[in-house]
């Protein structure tokens, strides 16, 4: 029964109780953050139950890479979470160098974490925005929008392209930096730590948006764990657990930063949880550009890459999680099979759990604070 409800003439209590009606969120709708369908079950405007229906956008992605070479698959991996594309393109190439049995050179080790960083913060940038606009502030959209537009413009300058980079080589990256890079980077980094303030006293002290956010959606630490969720969504619960930190890959166990996590588990801690990585971010990229090694930044390769029969597991830390990579290899230049393990996947099916008992408006803030991205479920 609603909370609001009380007796009236026309229904009793066991009328009101079987009343209820499933309604449709998308599968076209700007809350969905893609093109996915949520069925839900209203009691008024209380939710009763809550089923994702996925499909919608599915490209055949994986099946692609069993009909192309390791080199033509390349750009796919950009493509399976827009956002974080850099980090998607780096973790398929360090895959395929792993299987292979080489490694790229420290410096482009430290490009890689560099645009990884940048990446992340962009993808963040974009989220806070969006998600505070969701929840009826417009206003830090645009300086969100604003931040971010820095980003693309130096990733833009490094890798010809302000979405999907494919950046990455297999043995290192594909261009070293250009003149100015380092020097434009440090005054975004700076400009960026002195915007946290304002977007603190913006958004996060607002007492409407606190209402909205605090004690609703709570995930605990053992629902996260059994889910198998990850990245913000994971560490928002509690959990401690990063793979740049526990699993660490390119250079990132040569830099000091700390995993933010909040044990409260709500939307405000997963909001916090978001806010502090990118402080974190910016924390690795000012250790990167300082000690960004001399060298090559790729090595010389095979031609037509031929990994020797066998199999691997590699996964990064994107921003929204762990993305795994599983690549079968049967010794010929075409994969035998590439398995994409992608974290909204897993951390989506948590409002299956999470989301009844709320109000119809909660499900907007409980969907949105766990970021997810549509079209790296449907691959």
């Amino acid at each position: 029964m609603s909370p609001w409800r009380g007796k009236s003439d026309f229904y009793d209590d066991r009328t009101l109780q079987a009343e209820t009606f499933d309604l449709n969120l998308g599968p076209q709708h700007p809350a969905t953050h893609g093109v996915f369908r949520l069925v839900i079950t209203l009691d008024g405007e209380i939710v009763r139950k809550v089923e994702p229906f996925m499909g919608y956008a599915h490209r055949g992605q994986e099946k692609m890479g069993e009909n192309r070479t390791y080199a033509q698959w390349l750009p796919n991996s950009s493509r399976l979470d827009y956002l974080s594309g850099m980090i998607y393109n780096h973790g398929y190439c360090e895959a395929v160098e792993r299987l292979c049995g080489f490694e790229a050179p420290p410096r482009a080790q430290y490009l890689r974490v560099i645009t990884d960083e940048f990446n992340r913060v962009a993808s963040h940038l974009m989220w806070f925005g969006n998600y505070l606009m969701e929840l009826g502030a417009f206003t830090p959209f645009l300086y969100c929008w604003d931040d971010r537009e820095y980003i693309l413009d130096l990733l833009d300058s490094l890798t010809g392209s302000r979405l999907t980079y494919n950046y990455n080589r297999f043995g290192g990256v594909r261009n070293d930096l250009p003149v100015g890079f380092r020097k434009k980077a440090r005054k975004f980094v700076q400009r960026l730590r002195g915007r946290f303030p304002e977007y603190h006293e913006l958004c996060t002290k607002n007492v409407i948006f606190r209402h909205r956010v605090k004690g609703v959606g709570v995930i605990s630490r053992e629902l996260a764990i059994n889910a198998a969720a990850t990245g913000p969504t994971l560490r928002g619960s509690g959990v401690e657990y990063d793979l740049r930190k526990y699993a660490p890959y390119a250079a990132y166990e040569q830099f000091d930063f700390i995993i933010p996590h909040f044990p409260e588990g709500d939307v405000l801690a997963r909001y916090n949880v978001r806010l502090e990585e990118m402080v974190q971010s910016l924390n690795i990229l000012e250790q990167a550009l300082a000690g960004l090694p001399e060298g090559p930044h790729w090595i010389k390769t095979p031609r037509k890459i031929k990994p020797p029969p066998g199999e691997i597991y590699f996964a990064v830390e994107s921003a929204r999680g762990e993305a795994g990579f599983y690549i079968a290899s049967d010794g010929s230049e075409i994969p035998y099979r590439i398995k994409v393990r992608s974290p909204s996947l897993s951390n989506v099916y948590l409002t299956v759990h999470v989301v009844p008992g709320h109000f119809l408006a909660d499900l907007v803030a409980i969907l949105g604070s766990i970021d997810i991205l549509v079209p790296e479920i449907d691959r």
